[in-house]
């Protein structure tokens, strides 16, 4: 496990593939996410940039704040809006989050 910024949210490695494909078209594929927990929300893969296509997002205009977490960018593909999020400058305690994106739905693992 990896220390984490207090209870409320561990971080662990999440080992197995990660697949992200939204109107047929695959996104994200990996097998090096960092997932993270927290109370009443559900496990979340956090995935390292290089394993996403980038180039088929494009930043929203939406930001967001968690106490825990800090401020999340959001990214949008196509008709989609705000598909994927990432927290470009993380809070002490979760860094290993740091410039990872999320992505509220997923296909496989």
């Amino acid at each position: 496990m990896i220390e984490a910024f207090e209870p409320r949210i561990t971080l662990h490695p999440h080992s197995r593939r990660v697949r992200v494909v939204i109107d047929g078209t695959l996104l994200a594929d990996t097998t090096r996410a960092i997932e993270l927990r927290e109370r009443s929300y559900p496990p979340r893969q956090y995935l390292p940039r290089e394993d996403v296509r980038m180039d088929l997002l494009r930043p929203s205009d939406t930001v967001t704040h968690c106490p825990f977490k800090g401020d999340a960018s959001y990214f949008s593909f196509g008709e989609h809006k705000d598909v994927a999020w990432s927290y470009e400058q993380s809070r002490e305690g979760v860094e290993a989050i740091e410039g990872r994106v999320v992505f509220y739905r997923r296909v496989s693992e």
